[in-house]
C-alpha cells in the first residue's frame, strides 16, 4: 500500500522526532518519539512529548496536533515581534482583576508568542513601580516563563539569557512611573476599542 505513508505525513503536519514545538496548554516540549498504539483495535500513531521544565510526558494522536494547536517554534520574525511588543505601553483594561486575569490567563494558553509577549508587557513592573498582587505574579511569572522557553528554543540560548533579553526590551518600555493602574490605562483605553 504506498498510500499509507503519506497520510500519516500529512497527519503529521511536518513534525519530526526530536524537534522542539509548542503545545498551548503546556508551552515548549520536545517530541522524543512518534509511536504506535492499538486502541479499541484501531491503530493510533502518537507524538511523546517531553516537557523537561515540567518533568511531563504526554502522548498525543497525531490526527489531534491540528485541533489542540500544537505548533512548530515561532519564526525569528515572530520572535522580534514579540520583543517589540514588550517595549509598547502596556494597555490596562479598567474592568475587574478577575475579568482580567481570565483575559491574560486565556493569552498564554493560546500559544500565540505575540499575546503572550502582550501579558508579561501588561503585568510588568519596575523596581519604582507598586507591588504586585500574588495573582498578578503568578500569571506574569507563567507568561514570562512561555515566552522565555520559546525564545530560548529559537534563538538556541540558555532560558537565563531570554529572560534577560525580555527583561531588556520591557526596560526599553515608556516608563510608568508609580502611577495607579487605572491612570496609566484610561488615556488607551479609546485605543483599545479601535484596535
Amino acid at each position: 500500500m504506498p498510500t499509507a505513508p503519506n497520510k500519516k505525513t500529512t497527519q503529521r503536519q511536518g513534525f519530526k522526532t526530536n524537534e522542539f514545538i509548542v503545545y498551548p496548554a503546556h508551552g515548549v516540549g520536545q517530541i522524543m518519539a512518534i509511536e504506535e498504539q492499538e486502541i479499541a483495535g484501531a491503530k493510533l500513531e502518537l507524538f511523546v512529548i517531553n516537557f523537561i521544565k515540567d518533568k511531563m510526558t504526554l502522548r498525543v494522536p497525531t490526527a489531534k496536533i491540528v485541533s489542540v494547536g500544537m505548533r512548530k517554534l515561532a519564526e525569528p520574525a515572530l520572535v522580534k515581534k514579540a520583543l517589540e511588543t514588550l517595549k509598547g505601553r502596556a494597555r490596562v483594561k479598567r474592568t475587574m482583576w478577575s475579568r482580567r486575569a481570565q483575559e491574560y490567563e486565556a493569552k498564554i494558553n493560546s500559544g500565540d508568542i505575540v499575546a503572550i509577549a502582550e501579558v508579561v508587557r501588561d503585568l510588568y513592573r519596575s523596581d519604582t513601580q507598586p507591588e504586585q498582587s500574588y495573582s498578578e505574579r503568578q500569571l506574569y511569572e507563567a507568561a514570562l516563563d512561555r515566552l522565555s522557553r520559546e525564545i530560548a528554543a529559537v534563538q538556541k540560548v540558555t532560558e537565563t539569557e531570554a529572560v534577560k533579553e525580555i527583561e531588556g526590551a520591557l526596560a526599553k518600555g515608556p516608563r510608568r512611573g508609580p502611577k495607579p493602574a487605572e491612570e496609566a490605562g484610561s488615556d488607551d483605553s479609546s485605543e483599545e476599542e479601535a484596535a
